[in-house]
């Protein structure tokens, strides 16, 4: 099977703070976009043409790939949906099935290896981990697709990863309707052709859809914390690939460095003086980590960054490329390019390309309560039961914040906004946005005199 149909359209918009600046294909995973992922787990399981349906950023997408033949970013301009998405750009001549998946969705690859020659139609499906209302899912019978719904609120079990269709039924998904034809009564459905009603035209007519649940991590990446989940994941899974230390050109260790476990250091990259890592931990080109860095280990830290004096790494953090962590600064979670972190500050959760973290800022984690926060996702509130997602800050691309700023547990600070000084920011801050603290002061004589002279 040669080709293969990423489908990258959509807006994405339900993964703010971060979709000002990219669509959801180009989000960083342990500093790699993900469509990079995508394509190059495409690669391994043999795939010589891979066509990326994109709407949005296509330019970008081109420049991505502009060397690589396999590759064919195909605009489709505004779509109603998927479905038309994928009509638009499926190769229509193909005799054989080709494999569908979504820009927005990491999969392994053994779990699309699988997928591959089952037949002419087939589906890869996750198991639900968050409530069924929150996904286009299905239900599995004997290896087969038995039902699919939007949103419902308990009809399904699994939702949709990729796909393997036949040109022939094509017709199926061009006339899916433009309102999803199976939701819960009372429930509304917007307006949009989505692939999957498709399938339920095939299921009516007859079309037998083999299923398979993924055996691996999977997630479909559609909110901020699963951004976040998938990182710290990728990041846990690549450094325990690591079996022995592995330094590249030009790469050293100091030997007063304390290293307990495997390294795998890049291209004139260093561990410095009195460097502490727990456990493995991967580095990329031209970084320098000195001065009594602390490190957790399981953790990613990408090309030209500077770690040190003090500071202290999570495990299962990401540090992007050009990024500084310095001066008794500490992360746990996931930073994209760029990022500054300096001075006595804590960030625990995400922070976006380009934003400088002021002195003294603290992200808070932990409620007086040890509850977890409500997540609000574009007015809808969502009821996460893990800690580490329900109450991490997220910090959108291009922010800022002022010396002593607090962020509480779970709030979510839009892109190009500027946090003041000493201000408590305790429910989302939209993009674009200035937020300065309004003191009021009082002035009185003091002098010699209060003291009884």
């Amino acid at each position: 099977m040669p080709t293969a149909l990423i489908l990258t359209a959509g807006k994405g918009t339900k993964i703010w703070p971060y979709d000002t600046y990219r669509p959801k294909c180009l989000l960083p995973i342990a500093n790699q976009p993900l469509l990079v992922h995508q394509v190059n787990t495409l690669k391994e399981l043999g795939m010589t043409r891979i066509i990326v349906a994109t709407h949005r950023d296509s330019p970008t997408i081109m420049q991505l790939f502009i060397r690589d033949p396999t590759v064919e970013v195909h605009p489709v301009g505004e779509t109603s949906g998927t479905a038309e998405s994928l009509a638009k750009a499926f190769p229509k001549e193909e005799e054989e099935p080709v494999l569908v998946i979504y820009g927005d969705c990491w999969i392994d690859r053994v779990d699309l290896a699988q997928l591959l020659g089952v037949g002419t139609a087939a589906a890869l499906l996750t198991k639900h981990v968050e409530p069924s209302r929150n996904h286009i899912g299905a239900c599995i019978q004997d290896g087969f697709l038995s039902y699919v719904a939007a949103h419902s609120r308990d009809k399904t079990t699994h939702h949709f990863l990729a796909f393997l269709l036949h040109a022939d039924y094509l017709p199926f998904i061009l006339t899916a309707p433009s309102r999803f034809p199976q939701v819960d009564v009372g429930m509304m459905a917007p307006k949009e052709n989505f692939l999957e009603a498709g399938l339920i035209q095939m299921l009516d007519a007859g079309v037998p859809v083999k299923a398979m649940e993924a055996q691996r991590f999977a997630m479909d990446i559609d909110k901020p914390w699963h951004l976040l989940e998938a990182n710290r994941t990728v990041a846990r899974q690549r450094c325990r690939e690591i079996l022995t230390n592995t330094l590249l050109d030009g790469a050293v260790i100091d030997p007063t460095a304390s290293i307990q476990g495997k390294v795998r250091l890049g291209k004139n990259s260093k561990i410095g003086r009195q460097v502490i890592v727990e456990g493995n931990l991967w580095v990329g080109d031209n970084t320098i980590i000195d001065n009594g860095a602390f490190i957790r280990g399981e953790s990613v830290i990408g090309d030209q960054c500077e770690i040190g004096y003090g500071c202290y790494i999570d495990t299962e953090s990401v540090v992007g490329n050009r990024c500084k962590v310095l001066h008794g600064a500490e992360l746990s979670g996931v930073i994209f390019p760029n990022v500054y972190l300096y001075h006595y500050m804590e960030i625990a959760g995400m922070v976006g390309e380009n934003s400088d973290i002021g002195a003294g800022t603290v992200c808070g984690s932990l409620r007086f309560d040890d509850a977890l926060s409500t997540q609000r996702v574009k007015g809808r509130r969502e009821f996460l039961t893990n800690p580490d997602w329900a109450n991490a800050c997220y910090i959108g691309d291009q922010c800022r914040t002022g010396v002593n700023s607090i962020l509480l547990p779970g709030v979510k600070m839009g892109s190009e906004s500027i946090l003041g000084p000493g201000v408590i920011l305790s429910e989302d801050l939209e993009s674009g946005k200035l937020l300065l603290l309004k003191q009021e002061l009082l002035k009185k004589d003091w002098n010699t005199d209060k003291y009884g002279w």
